[in-house]
């Protein structure tokens, strides 16, 4: 029980409009006397409690008149969270000391941490006493290969636990999960209908982007509502048996999505806090049957099959502990799959893959049947070696197009992917053929040009590996949802030329 001191002064809430992402800040005078009786400085971390709830919020101090004496200012997130009108009567405390804190301290020594520290740390982060500085303390702390087999099957029960969990009754529940690092690889909701169409269980939720262009989610989302609620995800998959929704809509796994904000902008993605992640979330959403997808290229995420091996490896033994089942397949990633790079461009693809349209990228359909054929046949639908032929079937009979359709209807809609407005065109000054196509750059100009947060913005690519281009042709063209942003990623472009390699001048066969 939080005690407030009987000396604290209240002030009056007032709302700022302030978007500071998920962490939530408070405002106060220098000249505040709660601010001098109790010795708050600039970023200092603060128990902020109105009449019926409480948080723990990061201090700013503001000189001006932005806040008048005797007010608090409120972010955006600050305000949401003790849920306030104005004028609400505040008071302003120091918290209580954070043990777990001291776990992650141990964690930057090197230190091994058993269950219940990972579990007192995700707990914290979950209920919001832990600052974006001492989240991404935590991230760096299990940064490359400092979790232990036991560590990360530990951080992925502590992970389930912080949250829901969905329990659909059923002997068999079907997902799927790609480790990423590659541009346009949209399978996802691809397989989704097949397999629904076969007649599995397929409750997708999916994440956003976290150092890419687009994650399913933010594709999905420029086609249908994906901010579903657990009730109306039970809803649609009763009646469609699959879904394609966005897990942060859901307490599933709560904590990654507050890992996944502070990843983002540390760009770091390490493997164990991967297979946590991945895991928790799948287990969460009820998943008993589970596909890893594991690109493997000079320029993905996983560059060498020694690093895929050990990273399939990790997966399975934490599946096996969870009693999990999985499968890891390794794919190639030595370029992107789709056309599309970026949130609009890549529901362009996936559609014209669904409607068998000529002129779908031929190698996101033929992936997206490698992984449903797959699962076809883990799930018993399909005898070994004929659960690609069943997905090509149920795709080129219309009736994953036709589920597929459903399933956005039960969501609320199905709409067409934006168009944007400012677009730049690369072309080749002579004749070649491509030798490399950097997916690491491409992700790169495609965030530039807007993606994801613009969902028509990013890249669109004209070429692929060892196809010969004469002078003038188009190799990839960027597209913008305002000029600015255009020549941000044009600038990008220029200095580095090398994203789409040719054979050298003189050696085109």
């Amino acid at each position: 029980m939080i005690q407030l001191s009987d000396r604290m002064l209240p002030l009056e809430a007032r709302r700022l409009g302030i978007d500071t992402r998920q962490e939530p800040i408070v405002f106060m005078r220098s000249d505040c006397p709660v601010c001098r009786s109790e010795g708050f400085a600039a970023l200092s971390r603060v128990l902020v409690s109105s009449d019926s709830q409480h948080i723990i919020a990061t201090l700013n101090i503001v000189t001006s008149d932005m806040v008048a004496p005797g007010q608090i200012g409120f972010s955006e997130s600050a305000w949401r969270r003790l849920d306030l009108v104005e004028g609400t009567p505040i008071h302003v405390s120091h918290p209580p000391p954070i043990q777990s804190l001291s776990y992650v301290r141990a964690k930057v020594y090197g230190h091994t941490l058993d269950e219940m520290q990972l579990q007192s740390i995700i707990n914290d982060i979950v209920d919001g006493r832990y600052a974006d500085v001492q989240v991404a303390a935590f991230i760096t702390a299990c940064g490359s290969d400092r979790l232990d087999l036991g560590e990360i099957t530990a951080l992925t029960r502590a992970m389930i636990k912080a949250g829901e969990t969905i329990d659909w009754g059923l002997p068999m529940v079907i997902d799927k999960h790609c480790v990423g690092g590659l541009p346009g690889n949209r399978t996802t909701p691809i397989l989704v209908p097949i397999l629904a169409a076969c007649g599995l269980t397929v409750p997708k939720t999916s994440s956003r982007a976290i150092t890419s262009p687009a994650g399913t989610a933010d594709t999905m989302e420029v086609l249908t509502n994906v901010s579903l609620s657990q009730e109306q995800i039970r809803d649609v998959v009763k009646r469609e048996g699959a879904c394609l929704a966005w897990g942060g809509s859901v307490r599933l796994s709560p904590a990654d999505d507050l890992l996944i904000q502070v990843e983002r902008a540390l760009d770091i993605d390490s493997e164990g806090q991967l297979v946590a992640s991945v895991l928790s979330k799948k287990i969460a959403a009820g998943a008993t049957h589970v596909l890893i997808d594991i690109p493997v290229g000079p320029t993905a995420k996983v560059r060498s099959q020694a690093q895929a091996d050990k990273l399939a490896a990790t997966f399975e033994d934490v599946a096996a502990a969870l009693g999990l089942n999985i499968r890891v397949i390794c794919t190639d990633g030595s370029q992107p799959i789709g056309r599309g790079v970026g949130p609009g461009l890549e529901a362009k693809d996936l559609l014209a893959v669904l409607q068998c349209k000529p002129d779908a990228p031929a190698e996101l359909r033929t992936r997206a049947c490698l992984l449903a054929g797959a699962l076809l046949e883990m799930a018993g639908k399909a005898a070994e070696g004929r659960g690609q032929a069943l997905a090509r079937e149920t795709l080129d009979s219309g009736l994953a197009w036709q589920k597929f359709q459903a399933i956005c209807r039960a969501q609320g809609a199905l709409k067409r992917p934006p168009v944007a407005p400012y677009r730049y065109s690369l072309t080749t000054p002579r004749a070649g053929q491509v030798l490399s196509i950097d997916n690491r750059l491409l992700s790169k100009i495609a965030k530039l040009a807007g993606a994801p947060l613009d969902p028509a913005a990013g890249v669109e690519i004209s070429v692929r590996l060892g196809d010969s281009v004469e002078p003038n042709d188009v190799l990839l063209m960027i597209h913008a949802e305002s000029s600015g942003e255009l020549n941000y990623a044009v600038d990008y472009l220029e200095a580095h030329p090398d994203v789409i390699q040719l054979t050298p001048e003189g050696n085109t066969p």
